[in-house]
């Protein structure tokens, strides 16, 4: 199937046979592909390596055929995105969790727009801490696994915002012990859940969280990305 001018974003890209690169895509429309760009690291390649830099928006030109698609062409969409340093971290960050929650050619277009909308808010500089959360929740509500935010899964009754929970992936929010180190005020599940920033601690504690259900979503697995992410 011959597919045109697909909205993309590249996740990762790595060495394939002598001249290539197999290059992993969240498209728009198509999902996450994986992506055989034929003859890129010739020297004189027409379409050159650089095209293919992760947070730069692409449209791609390809033939889908089978687990793999061939690249045929690909043109920059506006700007370069450049991010360095802490916000260069946190776009990989993004780029390894699409790749390792999602399947392939699952087409998922609200987490295409999601990933876009949050590379922008890292590059406008707006806090990293927050913005992942952000993201984090989103994709997860957006793969079918949404967290329950504003109740007890117990009771069923709202959560109170001065008292301690533990979240379960499984079942949501529990009531926990007072101080317990590794508990949720309720406050902070409940900012979350309005997309309004919590504070220090919050953040914190929300971090941890994400951590145990997105682990629990891998199997038990880690991301690269949390050995340095802080």
């Amino acid at each position: 199937m011959r597919v045109e001018r697909e909205p993309a974003f590249v996740l990762h890209a790595r060495p394939y046979r002598e001249t290539s690169l197999l290059v992993e895509c969240l498209s728009c429309y198509h999902g996450r592909l994986g992506v055989v760009a034929r003859g890129v690291r010739r020297e004189r390649a027409r379409l050159q390596r650089a095209q293919l830099e992760p947070f730069q928006r692409l449209e791609l030109d390809l033939m889908l055929k089978g687990e793999l698609a061939t690249l045929r062409d690909a043109e920059p969409v506006g700007p370069v995105m450049r991010l360095t340093g802490d916000a260069g971290m946190a776009g990989l960050y993004l780029n390894e969790l699409v790749v390792r929650l999602t399947g392939r050619q699952d087409p998922n277009p609200t987490l295409f727009g999601q990933y876009e909308r949050t590379l922008r808010r890292i590059a406008d500089a707006e806090p990293l801490a927050w913005t992942l959360r952000r993201f984090e929740r989103d994709m997860l509500d957006s793969l079918g696994y949404a967290l329950q935010l504003d109740i007890d899964a117990g009771s069923g009754e709202p959560l109170d915002p001065s008292r301690s929970y533990y979240y379960d992936p499984e079942a949501g929010a529990t009531p926990g012990r007072a101080g317990d180190p590794h508990g949720l005020r309720g406050a902070d599940l409940l900012a979350l859940a309005a997309d309004e920033a919590p504070d220090t601690a919050g953040l914190a504690a929300l971090r941890r969280m994400m951590r145990q259900v997105i682990s629990f979503h891998l199997g038990g697995g880690e991301l690269k990305a949390w050995r340095v992410l802080r």
